[in-house]
């Protein structure tokens, strides 16, 4: 048996009121038709066909070769959109016998789900009768899905539309999700007679009925009702999200990664944590973020595609873009922004903030400081309140610390400039020139002691306007 499946992904999502295709909002860190598309991938061999039609070129740039493409230029209902594939499927398909039907908003659907169909249709199809499978699911809200009506036999007899439902069969709560795995030679012989509703559209519902009319069987095969939801809202779209995100925590718990409330816990499908790391309350990891062993993450920290090493800890703070070696750490409040890296064992305390610099092995940022563009050497002291001044309105200039350089509270950097091995600065320098191997510099501009030092700004001012500033010093 060799099955092709077909992802009906073309409608509008006007009750999502967004200028986004509704296949593509994100659910976990990725577009909830690409969610589909795996789940898909995992119940057959053959390359998947995704029928669209609002926003194809958006939604065809997302996916790419992965599939197949249909257009439904009309958007007439479901059976037109199956229509619009079947020259591409029965070619695509290479003589495939069997045709998977499933949707691009329904993310939460698994590929166990979708085999468990498939393998019921497969054992089943041995009765001549047999025209397809199809999945039901039970639950008290309906969400506005078919009700399925049984014969006295048990039997499927029909699909009746929620709008069409008489007061009797609105209590109905076994439900159509519209998932189906046909026999291809039936599908394509009757596609093309489905009748037109009173909307103007042709909908897959109605091959039940012509099933049944026909003396052909219809064989159903209950699913988890939570894996069904189609997404009609942004109301549906945040459901979804709590269903993946506990999936998600729930598959690393599994994997050795403790996580203390999942419930305030998000965590991207993209993201890798190792084992006996602990990521703690109102955290949120995201993208191509990856995080090694025993590492502690949060509380209330945000981490995006980023490297994390053994050890680490991230403590109420924000990591974009940038990378920490085994046994560093930052927080509470710190930042590191695009390109910061941390080299092993780096200290970042409370309101540090790093940029596209690397601090080596060592060294300690301990607060309320700024690095930019630099280059810091292993075992370099940053006091608080150190500052790289590296952009002049025009362009990024480069700051160069060496090894075992102490750099006093309150010192401007202005780069581009470099402090040689075992250098410092004292308290509140602003360092404009390069200071040489344990050198020592202070001041405003720094210079090292004993220097001739150019005058201050205000060092010229008449005698009678400066006595009155003396007095007061010396009053203090």
């Amino acid at each position: 048996m060799k099955v092709i499946p077909v992802l009906l992904a073309a409608g509008f999502g006007t009750r999502m009121k967004s200028n986004l295709p509704k296949v593509l909002h994100p659910v976990a860190g990725r577009p909830m038709i690409e969610w589909c598309l795996r789940s898909a991938e995992g119940a057959s061999d053959v390359i998947p066909v995704v029928v669209v039609g609002h926003g194809r070129e958006q939604v065809m740039a997302v996916l790419g070769d992965r599939c197949a493409y249909a257009v439904q230029a009309e958007l007439l209902g479901t059976a037109h959109a199956l229509q619009q594939a079947g020259a591409l499927v029965q070619n695509e398909a290479k003589a495939a016998d069997t045709v998977l039907v499933t949707y691009g908003d329904m993310p939460l659907l698994r590929t166990e789900t979708l085999r468990s169909l498939v393998d019921a249709y497969a054992r089943a199809r041995k009765d001549p009768a047999l025209a397809f499978a199809m999945l039901t699911i039970t639950r008290e809200d309906p969400q506005g899905f078919g009700r399925i009506v049984r014969d006295a036999h048990g039997e499927i007899a029909a699909i009746v539309e929620e709008v069409d439902c008489t007061n009797d069969q609105r209590r109905i709560r076994e439900l159509n999700p519209g998932i189906y795995c046909f026999d291809a030679a039936w599908l394509w012989a009757n596609l093309s007679r489905v009748p037109m509703s009173a909307k103007g559209e042709y909908y897959l519902t109605d091959l039940v009925a012509m099933a049944v009319a026909q003396g052909k069987r219809v064989l159903t095969v209950a699913a988890a009702a939570d894996e069904t939801d189609g997404i009609n809202t942004r109301v549906h779209l945040a459901q979804a999200e709590a269903h993946m995100r506990m999936r998600i925590c729930e598959r690393h718990m599994l994997a050795g990664v403790t996580i203390s409330d999942p419930a305030t816990t998000w965590i991207d499908d993209t993201v890798r944590i190792g084992t006996d790391s602990l990521v703690l309350p109102g955290t949120l990891i995201q993208g191509n973020t990856v995080i090694g062993r025993n590492a502690v993450i949060g509380p209330h920290s945000v981490i995006v595609d980023s490297t994390i090493g053994d050890g680490c800890r991230v403590t109420m703070s924000m990591v974009e873009k940038a990378r920490m070696d085994a046994g560093s750490n930052i927080g509470p409040y710190g930042h590191l922004r695009s390109g910061a890296h941390l080299g092993a064992g780096v200290h970042l305390g409370n309101f540090g903030e790093v940029k596209d610099s690397y601090l080596a092995p060592g060294t300690k940022m301990g607060h309320f400081s700024y690095i930019g563009n630099a280059r810091i050497q292993e075992n370099v002291n940053i006091g608080a309140g150190t500052i790289t001044c590296n952009y002049d309105g025009v362009h990024k200039h480069e700051t160069i610390v060496g090894r075992d350089v102490f750099i006093g509270s309150d010192t401007m950097l202005v780069a581009p400039v470099t402090l040689g091995d075992g250098a410092r600065t004292g308290a509140g320098s602003v360092v404009t020139h390069d200071v040489p191997a344990r050198g020592v510099v202070y001041g405003v501009p720094a210079r090292p002691p004993g220097s001739n030092r150019a005058p201050l700004q205000n060092e010229g001012i008449e005698k009678a306007d400066a006595a009155p500033f003396a007095a007061r010093k010396e009053t203090l």
